[in-house]
């Protein structure tokens, strides 16, 4: 079967417009005077990316802030989206257009129009295109890194990993945990203050560790993660303890939609964030748990195949 990255390998071909950035971000970037149009589409597959008993309202509010955490990754304000829908199960549908509703009022964001289409089989596929508005330029890349910069991560990683193992376990009622799952929040505000500051910006969707090696290939150099910094929430280590193996399984999950970026020593930063890392020589990823060296696990985070 083929896998995202080779299916994504094939588009790189003819993908040459420079708007497109060699298929090497998450968006596309068009300049438009002394601004830039950030585009950029996501999508949800039922099974995959939620369960057939999800709730429709988060299942709404989580595709709308998955598009809008890669206009953060740019610092760029939102200006609308376009939904793309398949119409099923009538109950099912108004849920997910009255949690789509609560999320765009909570980010202030309009709905500019879309498609809709029937349903003819059992699963759905639901998409979502956002636009925005970087008024920062260059627009923060993936390809920026630089050979001494500081690699930083926002917030906390793997309170979507401990809500999606306790929901899966029948467990209905937990709190921010679920909440981290179900309904992520896009930084950004975040993505506006860092724009100026950072070498090199994305968000954290499949994982840290793959975004990671991803940033380091697209930049052409090599990221060192000291797993022993990575940050975890008091509720993430009560739930999985403050271990290497909890640290690396937080690191390779994903849905954190955190933002990963990388900075000069000098830089004085306008957000809180960790420093998880550096940027080195050669390539790739490589890890480390304070001063001892880590293998790379079989997998570094989610991929479509």
């Amino acid at each position: 079967m083929t896998t995202e990255s080779s299916f994504i390998n094939l588009l790189r071909g003819f993908a040459t417009d420079p708007a497109a950035r060699g298929l090497l971000d998450d968006v596309a970037v068009i300049d438009i005077g002394d601004a830039s149009l950030i585009i950029t589409h996501d999508m949800m597959a039922e099974g995959v990316h939620f369960r057939s008993n999800a709730n429709p309202a988060d299942v709404a509010w989580k595709l709308l802030a998955t598009n809008l955490s890669d206009l953060a990754a740019k610092g760029a304000a939102p200006v609308g989206v376009l939904l793309g829908f398949m119409l099923g199960d009538d109950a099912w549908d108004r849920s997910f257009a009255a949690g789509l509703k609560e999320a765009l009022a909570h980010y202030n964001v309009a709905l500019l129009g879309g498609d809709t289409v029937a349903n003819r089989g059992d699963k759905r596929a639901l998409g979502l295109t956002a636009l925005g508005r970087a008024k920062h330029i260059p627009v923060p890349s993936r390809s920026g890194a630089q050979i001494g910069d500081i690699v930083y991560v926002t917030g906390t990683l793997g309170d979507a990993l401990a809500g999606f193992e306790l929901i899966d376990a029948g467990f209905d009622e937990v709190g921010p945990l679920a909440d981290a799952f179900n309904r992520p929040v896009a930084r950004l505000a975040d993505g506006q203050k860092l724009a100026p500051i950072v070498s090199a910006m994305m968000d954290v969707s499949d994982g840290l560790l793959l975004d990671a090696e991803r940033l380091a290939r697209a930049s052409q150099i090599g990221i060192e993660i000291d797993l022993a910094r990575v940050p975890l929430s008091p509720l993430y280590i009560s739930y999985r303890t403050d271990s290497l193996e909890s640290r690396m399984q937080a690191a390779s999950w994903g849905d954190d939609y955190q933002l990963l970026f990388t900075a000069s020593p000098e830089a004085s930063l306008s957000v809180p964030a960790t420093a998880i890392g550096r940027v080195i020589s050669g390539g790739g990823l490589t890890l480390k748990d304070g001063v001892n060296p880590v293998k790379l696990p079989p997998t570094l985070g989610y991929q479509h195949q």
